[in-house]
């Protein structure tokens, strides 16, 4: 198992962790590391495509202070797919946990 850490950024949607070869996320943690709530909006991309209406995962989800959300839905993934996100202000921070297949 391996772990990907980023900041999540306040502007456009980018990518946050993308896989090389075949792998499955199985758990992404969004933390708040600020006293006030938080939004985020996390994407599924498939390799070339951008994040958009199309392949959000979660859109507007409130991370309230210095709380964690937790995620444990299952994605696999292959070569260039990708977990792109962006917040309403800057404060969150993800880590994302996969394994190969």
């Amino acid at each position: 198992m391996s772990l990907q850490n980023a900041s999540i950024p306040n502007t456009t949607a980018t990518a946050i962790y993308t896989s090389s070869g075949n792998n499955v996320i199985s758990t992404v943690h969004i933390c708040n590391n600020t006293n006030a709530t938080i939004y985020a909006n996390v994407y599924l991309v498939q390799n070339t495509f951008i994040a958009n209406a199309v392949n959000i995962i979660y859109g507007n989800v409130a991370v309230s202070a210095y709380n964690t959300l937790i995620t444990q839905e299952k994605f696999a993934l292959g070569t260039g797919d990708a977990v792109y996100a962006n917040a309403s202000t800057t404060g969150l921070s993800a880590t994302i946990s996969y394994i190969g297949i």
